[in-house]
């Protein structure tokens, strides 16, 4: 699956999207949100069983989990639409459920939004997801083995941090100067990563 650039009015098409929450208003509200900043909700569920059938059927560019569902829960639904690779997941979570927002993400889910949220919260969780995923499929087409996969995963991430910190970067930004660099070196991003959390980042760009 491609990722298309950031939905915006007059794109060429327009991300597709599927919603699974079990609270019909707070479904349509959302619905109705993406729809007005450009998204094509092609699927709408009420719970997680569902939502992977959906996800399945449309291969959309976004997947949208509440955490509580019946039948299967969020963060079940987003391990198994996560471990096919079907599209990034963003978890929907009430305040008093923010303890789980470290299982969602260990479920593969990409970015998570605390209800009550605003279009304000939704859009830049969105591209969050997004970005997430995108990296992910760059560094599996890296790196093969799945043990390393994790390994490379987790020294990215912390070399974002150093980056984000020293070099005031979005995380987006970021990953795209260790993929940058690891290029322009002849390095793999996991050298990279590495020599950036162990001595800055201008031992890496040096």
């Amino acid at each position: 699956m491609t990722q298309d650039a950031p939905a915006a009015t007059g794109t060429a098409r327009s991300r597709t999207v599927v919603i699974a929450e079990d609270e019909t208003l707070i479904r349509m509200d959302l619905a109705e949100m993406l729809t007005e900043e450009g998204f094509r909700v092609v699927g709408e569920a009420g719970d997680g069983a569902r939502a992977i059938e959906l996800a399945e059927q449309h291969k959309p560019d976004l997947v949208i989990l509440d955490v509580k569902m019946p039948v299967l829960d969020g963060i079940a639904a987003a391990e198994a639409i996560a471990e096919k690779r079907i599209a990034p997941v963003v978890i929907l979570t009430a305040f008093s459920q923010r303890d789980l927002v470290e299982r969602a993400r260990d479920a593969g889910a990409m970015a998570y939004l605390v209800k009550p949220f605003s279009k304000a919260d939704l859009l830049p969780a969105i591209e969050m997801a997004v970005s997430r995923f995108a990296e992910l499929s760059m560094l599996e087409a890296e790196v093969a083995d799945l043990t390393e996969r994790l390994e490379t995963r987790k020294a990215v991430d912390r070399a974002k941090g150093v980056l984000q910190k020293q070099l005031n970067l979005s995380e987006p930004e970021a990953f795209r100067w260790i993929q940058k660099t690891a290029m322009d070196l002849r390095l793999s991003m996991r050298q990279v990563a590495d020599g950036v959390v162990e001595h800055g980042p201008m031992s890496a760009g040096d």
